[in-house]
């Protein structure tokens, strides 16, 4: 959870929920999730893998799973700007700009 909440930091408009970073619009919801490597047994653990997933609102309300992008990089700000340019392109708003 370390890196979602620093992650929450670089997307003011973001929830933290205490198991996810999520943007809801009445179009989309994005959802970030944490998951560490469970291999105890590395000796230097690698970075965090943030899952993005991103859902849109069908006509009845439901929401319909489209994709989703696993994301593991060192730096926070090259993972946030690889995952702003990544929900950017998916479905055409700016994160940190305004609530999607």
């Amino acid at each position: 959870m370390e890196t979602l909440k620093l992650l929450r930091d670089y997307f003011p408009t973001a929830v933290f929920t205490g198991r996810c970073l999520v943007f809801v619009s009445e179009d989309w919801r994005v959802e970030l999730t944490e998951h560490k490597d469970s291999d105890f047994s590395k000796a230097n653990a690698a970075a965090s893998i943030i899952r993005v997933r991103i859902s849109k609102k069908a006509l009845d309300g439901e929401l319909i799973t489209g994709h989703y992008e696993d994301f593991q990089l060192e730096s926070l700000g090259e993972l946030a700007e690889q995952i702003e340019k990544y929900v950017q392109a998916a479905i055409g708003t700016n994160l940190r700009e305004e609530s999607i």
